[in-house]
This record gives structure tokens, C-alpha cells and sequence, in this order.
């Protein structure tokens, strides 16, 4: 005998079965009731039906006897209708549908057409497949007192901008998407909630945050903001995004202006494609400021905006926009380790006096493949980059000796220390390789700023929080020289020389000059005066070379060039791991 009983307190609503009827398991038996919602009590068997305790109505208490059945196989009803449509779930899969690039075939075909993908292609090719878990797909923009929802919701698709969280190659990652099929990429009152929801979600966890951007400024026809906004001056997602602290990536593609253009310039880290204009005002704002009117690709296209430093990284299109993106996401992870250490005693000309490329070095240094530069069209008296050494990663930051005999100039200083502030805001070790003869002088370099711009070096090093190795390949000349090993020899974990180094408070030929002008001068015969000079150099290089710079202390060891890259991962394996520093990263 079975006995089926009240699962808690309720009233009798219907009552399905009588006495002697054959149920299959699963069959509803009782209905109940409590506060308007109803619970239908089904057989725990397939059995026959004994007796009914309860009539409809009847108040139940918990455990209260309800019937009983005995045990006997009973076939199921044959044909058992499908379940009822549910018009809840065919109205949430109609919605969902106008979320999809499919529902906006036009567009799409105006964006493939121009070379470009979607923001949900664009998402879908960044994240690992099924990761990404989408934040405010629902809204619209604010315009429904002028529009009917049904428009809005076919037209103004997350109100132009996806924004989320997922992970990138196993990494946790947020992401903003603007989408530039909705209303060209304004930003809307909407748009602006859903950046400042994800911002803090993100905040929580310290996520790298992946923006791309496109399209203009705020979207004036927000009707349904209106009686409670003037101009939107108060709008936070400017300020907080500024101030997030973790790592920002920014990915510009097509026409990026106005308030697009700002977040995108508060990135740490920016990418452009070729087919990328951008700038702080567009052709309306341009043409409303009483400047004339001007084409939108007349504004900050890519090329000028990496040769002035805007871009980090200039890109053929978005695709290999992502593929950088996820190169930058993967930095925190392990490498690979087992790559041999190159013989780099050649790498350095033999004659003191001739250039050479800085690069050549480089790729000696690091891992196969693994260095990304940043920024080559910028301040070319320096190079800075992203690379592995021994499988870790790491900043390299290095002089440029083919660019002034690597003198270091407004922008090289400006690329230099902007590049140890983004190494320290991502908490990346940093090894800088010094072939420098100084900070470039002149009247005309002091026309440029050069002293508040070589300064900036400085304050860099010194607030730099991650373990600094420098290497000295050959010169290390003056203050430019300090600057590079982060304000002087004594910062860095580790400073040492290749056995080439030559170190010197300016350059031998220079302090030779200066400091043997009277001496020289009094010389009559000409190859006597030359010989004298050249004798002085020598003397010179004799005290600083490297060999015995070090016997003096001058840093800390002299090595064989061939195993930098052993002595480089023994130091930082050593400086135990690295922690995020300050968050500041400014625009140069």
C-alpha cells in the first residue's frame, strides 16, 4: 500500500482521480493552493486507486494523509500531448533573434563591404567559443516617448554597444563592443549605464578590459532623458573608466570621434587599423565650431596617428587587431622556457664608432617570436616592447643607435617613460639595454621641450615598482644613460655590461674636447694636436670601460654577452613575483 501525503500546508484545489483507477507514474493526483500558487501532486508509482481522504476545499497540514494506491504496473496513456506552446519563451527567442548580426542583413553587408566586421564578430573572434556572458542586451536607446519599442528594439540594439565578461585564451576578460550599426556608435544614456555596470563588475576581480571603439560622441536625441539632463556633463563612465585599474586595451577601427575618441585615448595600450580615422571632434563638430567642413577620413587617420604616438600598434584590420589583443592578454601566462640562449658576442661592431641594429640584438635576446614592439613610429631614438626571455614575460626597453647615434630626444624620452609606467600599471619586470651618448642638446632640441620632456624618464624609474634589469651594451653617456637604468646605476636590481660597455659623465670626444680645449689649442703642428687628442680619448676609454667600471663599482658586473639571457632570468627569478604598481599611465 502507498500513501501519499500533504507536502506542506495548503487547501484542496481539485481533486484528478477517484477510487479504482489505474495511474501511471508521474499522473497528477491532487491540485493544491497556497497564496494563489497551485502545486500538483503527482504518483510516486503506477498503481490503483484505494481511497481519497480529502474533499476540494478541505485545509491541509503538512504530512496530512491524502490517498492511497496499491502497486500495480500501468501502462502510460498512448499519444500523450506535446506541451502547450509557451508564449513567454517564443517571445524571448523573437527578442533574442533581433540581437543577431542575421537580423540586420544590410548593415552587415555595409560593414563586410568596407572591410570590416561586426561588434559580435569582432566579440566572437576575441573570446573562447562559449565563454562570453553578456551584460544589458536587453536595452534600447532612450527614446521611447518618441518611438514605439517594437522600433527601438529592431533598431537601437543594446543601445549600440556589447559589453560582458569571458575568457581569452583560459583568461578572465571584459570587454565593450561598440556597435556601429546602431545609430553610427553615439553614445546613448543607456549605452553609458551599461559601460559604467561593467566597469564595476569588472573592478571587482581587477579584469583586463578590451574596448573597442567606434563611432562619435553623445547622442543627442535621448528624449527620454531629457528632462533630467542639460548636457550630460555629469556622466561618470569618463571618470571611471580613467580611473579602473586594470589593464585597458583599446581597439579602434573605422571612424573613432569625440567621446569614442576619449575612452579610447584613456587606454593603456592602443591598436589601430589601417582603415582607422581618429579625433577628438568629428566633421559636425569640426564644421559647428565655425572650422569648416571637412570629410570624416580627413580626420587623424592611422598613419599620422603613429607616427605622433596615438597608436602603440598599427595593424592590417581587426582580425589582426584581436590576434594582438590576445598576444597582450596572454603576457601574465607561463612560456615556453627551452629555447637556447643565442651567442651574442658578435652583436656589437668591433669598431666603436659604427652603428648598428638595435633589433638584431633584441631578437637575440628574447624568445623566438615573442617580441612586440610598440610604437616604432613614434619616438624613434627608442625602442619598447613586449617579450619573453626564458619563457617569462617581460618590457624591453632599449636605445636606437641607427636614430642620432641613439641620443635621447623629446619623444624617445616621452615613449620611454610612458612605456615603464604601462610595464608597472601591468605588473611586467623591465630590462632596458643602454647604447646611449645622452639626452640630445642643441637650441633647436631645447625648442622642443627637451627638459621637462628627458625629465619625465626620470620620474618614471623612480616610481617604477617592478624589478629593472639594465644591461649596458656600449655607451652609457651622462644623464641619458641614468635615465635609462631608472635614474641612475644603484636602481636597478641589476645593472652590468657587455664587455664593450664604456661608461663616462658625457661622451670621451666630447669631455676630451671640453676638458682639453686650452691643452689642445696650444699645439701648433695639426698631427701633433691630433695624436694628443686621440691619446686623451684613449686614456678616457681606458677608465671607462667596462672591465674597469666594474673594478670600481661603478655597477655590478661585467658578462659575457652570451649568457644575458641566463643572467636576466636568475635576477628576476630572484626578485620574487610581481605585483601591479601605480595605475597611472598617461598618454605619452
Amino acid at each position: 500500500m502507498i500513501a501519499v501525503t500533504a507536502p506542506g500546508a495548503s487547501i484542496v484545489a481539485e481533486i484528478h482521480v477517484a477510487p479504482g483507477d489505474a495511474v501511471a507514474q508521474g499522473a497528477a493526483l491532487i491540485t493544491t493552493e497556497l497564496m494563489k500558487m497551485r502545486h500538483t501532486i503527482t504518483a510516486p508509482d503506477s498503481g490503483i486507486i484505494q481511497a481519497i481522504a480529502v474533499d476540494v476545499g478541505a485545509e491541509l497540514a503538512d504530512g496530512q494523509p491524502l490517498l492511497t494506491m496499491t502497486q500495480a504496473p500501468v501502462d502510460a496513456a498512448p499519444g500523450a500531448p506535446p506541451p502547450a506552446p509557451r508564449p513567454e519563451l517564443e517571445e524571448f527567442r523573437a527578442r533574442m533573434r533581433l540581437l543577431e548580426d542575421a537580423a540586420r542583413p544590410d548593415a552587415v553587408a555595409r560593414r563586410h563591404a568596407a572591410g570590416q566586421r561586426t561588434a559580435r564578430e569582432n566579440i566572437d573572434a576575441l573570446f573562447d567559443a562559449g565563454s562570453f556572458t553578456e551584460y544589458g542586451a536587453l536595452a534600447v536607446a532612450a527614446q521611447r516617448s518618441a518611438k514605439p519599442l517594437d522600433s527601438l528594439q529592431a533598431t537601437s540594439q543594446g543601445d549600440g554597444i556589447i559589453c560582458g565578461i569571458g575568457s581569452v585564451a583560459g583568461r578572465p576578460v571584459a570587454a565593450m563592443a561598440v556597435d556601429y550599426m546602431v545609430m553610427a556608435g553615439t553614445q546613448g544614456y543607456n549605452h553609458h549605464r551599461k559601460m559604467d555596470r561593467l566597469i564595476a563588475v569588472a573592478g571587482r576581480d581587477r579584469l583586463p578590459i578590451v574596448l573597442f571603439a567606434e563611432g562619435g560622441g553623445g547622442r543627442p536625441n535621448d528624449v527620454d532623458a531629457a528632462p533630467l539632463v542639460v548636457a550630460g556633463l555629469n556622466t561618470p563612465s569618463f571618470a571611471r573608466f580613467a580611473a579602473y585599474r586594470g589593464p585597458k586595451i583599446g581597439i579602434a577601427s573605422g571612424f573613432c570621434f569625440a567621446g569614442n575618441a576619449a575612452l579610447f585615448g584613456m587606454c593603456d595600450l592602443r591598436i589601430g587599423t589601417r582603415n582607422s580615422w581618429i579625433g577628438m571632434g568629428g566633421p559636425a563638430m569640426i564644421e559647428g565650431g565655425g572650422l569648416g567642413r571637412v570629410r570624416p577620413d580627413q580626420i587623424g587617420p592611422s598613419d599620422v596617428q603613429a607616427a605622433n604616438g596615438v597608436l602603440d600598434l598599427l595593424v592590417e584590420d581587426e582580425a589582426a587587431a584581436v590576434s594582438a589583443a590576445g598576444t597582450l592578454l596572454a603576457l601574465p601566462q607561463p612560456g615556453r622556457a627551452d629555447t637556447p640562449d643565442a651567442d651574442l658576442r658578435q652583436a656589437i661592431p668591433a669598431e666603436r664608432t659604427l652603428a648598428y641594429d638595435m633589433r638584431d640584438v633584441i631578437a637575440g635576446l628574447a624568445d623566438p617570436g615573442s617580441f612586440l614592439e610598440l610604437r616604432a613610429g613614434f619616438g624613434r631614438g627608442m625602442i619598447s616592447g613586449f617579450a619573453r626571455i626564458r619563457g617569462r614575460a617581460l618590457g624591453l626597453l632599449a636605445n636606437n643607435p641607427l636614430n642620432l647615434g641613439g641620443a635621447i630626444d623629446a619623444e624617445a624620452a616621452d615613449k620611454g617613460a610612458r612605456f615603464l609606467q604601462l610595464c608597472d600599471a601591468w605588473g611586467l619586470p623591465a630590462v632596458t639595454l643602454c647604447d646611449t651618448p645622452g639626452f640630445m642638446v642643441g637650441p633647436g632640441v631645447e625648442e622642443t621641450g627637451q627638459v621637462a620632456h628627458v625629465s619625465r624618464l626620470f620620474l618614471a624609474g623612480a616610481h617604477f615598482a617592478q624589478p629593472l634589469v639594465t644591461v649596458i651594451l656600449r655607451k652609457a653617456y651622462g644623464l641619458g644613460a641614468m635615465a635609462m637604468a631608472g635614474g641612475g646605476f644603484e636602481r636597478p636590481h641589476y645593472c652590468c655590461a657587455w664587455p664593450t660597455g664604456e661608461i663616462g659623465a658625457m661622451g670621451l670626444e666630447g669631455a676630451v674636447k671640453l676638458g682639453q680645449r686650452d691643452r689642445l689649442a696650444a699645439i701648433a703642428d695639426p698631427a701633433a694636436r691630433e695624436a694628443e687628442y686621440q691619446r686623451q680619448v684613449a686614456k678616457l676609454y681606458a677608465a671607462g670601460k667596462a672591465l674597469n667600471a666594474a673594478s670600481l663599482l661603478e655597477f655590478d658586473a661585467v658578462i659575457d654577452p652570451s649568457e644575458t639571457r641566463a643572467h636576466i632570468e636568475r635576477v628576476l627569478a630572484s626578485a620574487g613575483p610581481c605585483q601591479p604598481g601605480p595605475r597611472y599611465v598617461d598618454a605619452w
